[in-house]
């Protein structure tokens, strides 16, 4: 089920052991050696008038800025957004944060192709057994107990080989949650999971759609992204069209092959186009079924949990210390990291 290419040999480049951008940030006043890709340059002038070369660059633990003094135009000129390249240079702090000094030597900067570095450098695997949560997800439509969902769902998850294998590889997001190989996977039966638990509480939901809904509200996401050497990338389809549909042209291509009755699909359809929440958030409509409603929520709440562990996860590796994170954008807030040693 799960592309090998995706899942071996994870050490097996000559570049691997380089340190990543958050090691990097520990090396101050050390010489160092890394692979990154980057994500910005632009030439500068300094206030003797020199020029010089701002680089950003990035891995999947973060992103860090780089000075070229020596060799600005040169490598302005060799290099391009999202190339990756290998870099040699000295860590230093400027302006309270850790910067990489390009070296003098013309092949400080050297440019790679994709066989000459691990690609998860720039992308994560989940955490998760993958085979355990495809079994899961397996799991889910064995307990379906409405005929016609049960077959859409096993002609999406279990017949189509080609489906699955996108499926069980594909990332949830570029960045906010979810970000890595299998991040879609983990983050559907997540809310498969928690979609169950909601229907002990609240009885008069409809369980069958609910789970269905569950399971397909991020399936354009196999389409929307891509994995590639460089990391997590959109897709020209997802660019253009979006997830919702995306997904909303899959469910219906498996509906008509299985026959799925008009008013399944329609409220099944309904899920998948509302799970956003808000227009301003991306759904052309609004949640107006209760299953719809609890999708959402469920789906936003996943989303955002991810997104605490992943900031505290990330705090915690920098040894900062900090009672506080820097500001998430995403989640609109600073996130309280439980160091009450560290203050009052």
């Amino acid at each position: 089920m799960i592309p090998k290419e995706m899942i071996e040999k994870l050490n097996e480049h000559r570049f691997s052991a380089l340190p990543l951008v958050e090691e990097l940030q520990m090396k101050i006043g050390e010489n160092v050696e890394t692979i990154l890709k980057v994500v910005s340059k632009r030439i500068q002038e300094a206030r003797d008038q020199k020029k010089f070369l701002l680089i950003t660059l990035m891995d999947k633990t973060g992103s860090i800025r780089a000075i070229d003094w020596f060799n600005a135009e040169e490598n302005f000129s060799k290099i391009n957004e999202g190339d990756v390249i290998l870099v040699r240079g000295k860590m230093v702090h400027f302006e309270d944060r850790p910067q990489l000094n390009i070296g003098r030597q013309k092949d400080a900067i050297t440019l790679l192709q994709e066989s000459q570095y691990d690609f998860h450098r720039f992308v994560e695997i989940s955490r998760y057994d993958l085979e355990k949560l495809y079994e899961a997800l397996t799991n889910f439509i064995s307990e379906i107990q409405d005929e016609d969902y049960k077959k859409l769902l096993e002609k999406i998850f279990v017949n189509d080989k080609n489906l699955v294998k996108l499926f069980v590889q594909s990332p949830a997001a570029v960045y906010v949650h979810h970000a890595c190989v299998g991040g879609l996977l983990e983050h559907t039966v997540s809310v498969a999971s928690s979609c169950t638990n909601c229907c002990e509480n609240y009885k008069f939901l409809n369980k069958d759609l609910l789970i269905t809904g569950a399971l397909l509200h991020d399936i354009g996401k196999i389409y929307e992204y891509r994995i590639t050497g460089k990391g997590i990338e959109v897709t020209n389809e997802g660019e253009m069209k979006g997830h919702i549909v995306l997904g909303l042209e899959i469910i219906r291509k498996y509906a008509q092959m299985t026959n799925l009755p008009h008013y399944k699909l329609l409220e099944l359809e309904h899920i998948i186009l509302s799970h956003h929440g808000e227009l301003e958030w991306g759904s052309p409509v609004l949640p107006k079924t209760a299953e719809a409603l609890v999708v959402h929520m469920l789906e936003n709440m996943d989303a955002k949990l991810a997104r605490f562990r992943l900031i505290g996860e990330k705090e915690i590796k920098s040894n900062s210390n900090k009672n506080w994170s820097e500001y998430d954008k995403n989640l609109g807030r600073r996130i309280w990291l439980r160091r009450w040693e560290n203050g009052d």
